[in-house]
């Protein structure tokens, strides 16, 4: 007997009516939403296992039009990729149409490849670090990581958007026919959406067409990702405090249960299960506080070995992991997929002068990030707070690559971190049209250094300027450190940068550039210094 996932709910049937409908048979399953809530579907959550694609969907080269467009997407030689990896399986609906995007694959496993539309708005005298154009590409690649096949897309230039369907009424009247012509299950919308526009919108585009936005891609995504339990955690925060205000959408179905003395249809039964779920989502953040707490004991046992700590922060998908790997040796998932990584990840590098610093890989930023994540993330992105430095990974070859730079610079002001020293590096320098000039461009700055981490090209380079932007961020001290703590004197010359050494009958004395953190514990033997004639 088959297990499926339905939004959070485990389902143990392997003929259950829902599989009929185009409901897909997922693992592993990851609950999210109380067990008692309505067993209708929600656009919440997409998929949490789906047939994925072997290269990131794009969209079609044709232009836009100037108010609007509906791309339709070339899928032949994709549409074989995915023929390769299983045998496609004929589904009978309802009305005898035959639906084919049904797969067995190799291990027996059936799964669904759903088709996604795309929907965007541009707003008009609204000034957007993204086009239309770019932000829509961006949607297409997180729905090619959600396992979705994207078969079109749209959008339209509004002064505002509309209150009860977020588009004009003619554009979605647009969009109905476009998604039924092609067989659309799921309409994503590139903005956040309300309760009541989700409601409206799958009322009126009817069957069995669900109707999501990024907020909700973007969870789905990292509940996918979520590899630890404290991933998982976090994840589940984040997608509780999304569903909340839209818990009414659920209860479309206990119209019918309305009476003379009820104040609203199904009021009564929405209310106890927003107290249900306010109860996880509490017990979810004391868990996650203890989290927390955990992570900063380690922070300060870590700590009590001052060595430097680096944070990569940066765009997903910038090449962060990869530069971890290249430096460390040490096996992170790095791939071409949006948030390959959710968990942070600490390694310690060595440099050839003998020196060291801690490397963290965190997860990556991307624009419109839900408040909700960042919120929900908050004892992983304290990780970021308690840097020596930040390393901040541009994809230089991106068309959009400043405006990836600012999406960033956004997420670690609202982090307040800005105040840490950081270095700039540009990545796959080797993609771009012209790399010497690239490079000639970074000398002219102090802050940024070009590599290649893929390669492993410029990270030499990129260990110095590390070295001289940690020295920036150090103290002078000097020192008369006695001859019984000779292991302080050696920890000196680990996480410091020692510029003169001489052998007294007190002791050693010292000058050097050291971490903050250490200086302070030198500070008696900086006086024992001073006191010396």
């Amino acid at each position: 007997m088959s297990r499926a996932v339905l939004y959070g709910r485990v389902i143990q049937s392997s003929s259950s009516p829902l599989f009929q409908r185009g409901y897909r048979y997922l693992s592993p399953p990851i609950p999210i939403l109380p067990l008692c809530l309505s067993p209708l579907p929600l656009p919440l959550s997409l998929t949490t296992s789906v047939l994925h694609r072997d290269s990131a969907v794009e969209l079609a080269s044709s232009s836009f039009d100037s108010n609007d467009a509906v791309l339709p997407l070339n899928g032949t030689e994709t549409e074989q990729q995915s023929q390769d990896k299983g045998e496609r399986l004929p589904k009978k609906k309802e009305d005898g149409v035959v639906s084919d995007n049904r797969y067995k694959l190799r291990n027996g496993r059936e799964v669904f490849e759903e088709k996604a539309y795309l929907v965007g708005v541009e707003r008009k005298n609204h000034v957007q670090e993204f086009g239309i154009e770019e932000s829509l590409k961006e949607l297409a690649h997180l729905a090619d990581t959600a396992g979705l096949l994207v078969v079109g897309s749209t959008y339209q230039k509004l002064t505002s958007p509309n209150p009860r369907t977020y588009i004009g009424s003619g554009k979605v009247s647009e969009i109905k026919s476009a998604i039924h012509a092609l067989g659309v299950e799921t309409v994503i919308f590139d903005d956040e959406l309300s309760a009541g526009q989700l409601r409206n919108l799958e009322k009126i585009f009817g069957g069995d067409v669900r109707v999501c936005d990024r907020t909700a891609l973007i969870l789905d995504i990292f509940n996918q990702r979520a590899a630890t339990h404290e991933a998982s955690l976090q994840v589940s925060l984040a997608q509780m405090e999304y569903q909340l205000p839209r818990l009414t959408k659920m209860w479309t179905h206990l119209e019918r249960q309305a009476g003379g003395k009820v104040k609203g249809m199904g009021e009564k039964q929405i209310e106890v299960d927003k107290r249900i779920l306010r109860n996880q989502i509490g017990i979810l953040k004391k868990e996650l506080e203890s989290v927390r707490k955990h992570r900063k004991q380690y922070r300060n046992r870590r700590f009590s070995v001052p060595v430097p700590v680096v944070s990569l922060v940066g765009y997903t998908n910038a090449g962060k992991s990869t530069l971890l790997n290249q430096l460390t040796g040490a096996d992170v998932l790095a791939e071409d997929k949006l948030f390959a990584t959710l968990d942070p990840t600490t390694r310690r590098v060595q440099m050839k002068n003998g020196k060291e610093f801690l490397l963290t890989d965190t997860v990556g930023f991307i624009q419109k990030l839900p408040t909700t994540l960042i919120a929900a993330f908050r004892a992983t992105l304290e990780e970021i707070s308690e840097s020596s430095l930040l390393v901040h990974v541009v994809d230089i070859s991106h068309p959009l690559a400043e405006q990836q730079i600012n999406a960033v610079d956004k997420v670690l002001s609202e982090l307040d971190v800005l105040s840490i020293p950081r270095l700039m590096v540009w990545n796959k320098v080797d993609k771009v049209s012209d790399p010497k000039k690239l490079r000639q461009e970074a000398e002219k700055r102090d802050d940024v250094v070009c590599i290649s981490a893929l390669s492993g090209n410029g990270l030499q380079e990129f260990c110095n300027s590390v070295q001289d932007k940690l020295k920036d961020s150090m103290v002078w001290v000097e020192a008369l450190v006695p001859f019984e703590n000779g292991d302080l004197l050696s920890t000196i010359h680990q996480v410091g940068m020692v510029e003169k050494t001489e052998y007294t009958e007190q002791g050693t004395y010292i000058k050097a550039h050291v971490p903050l953190r250490f200086a302070r514990m030198l500070t008696p033997m900086r006086q024992l210094c001073v006191s010396q004639p």
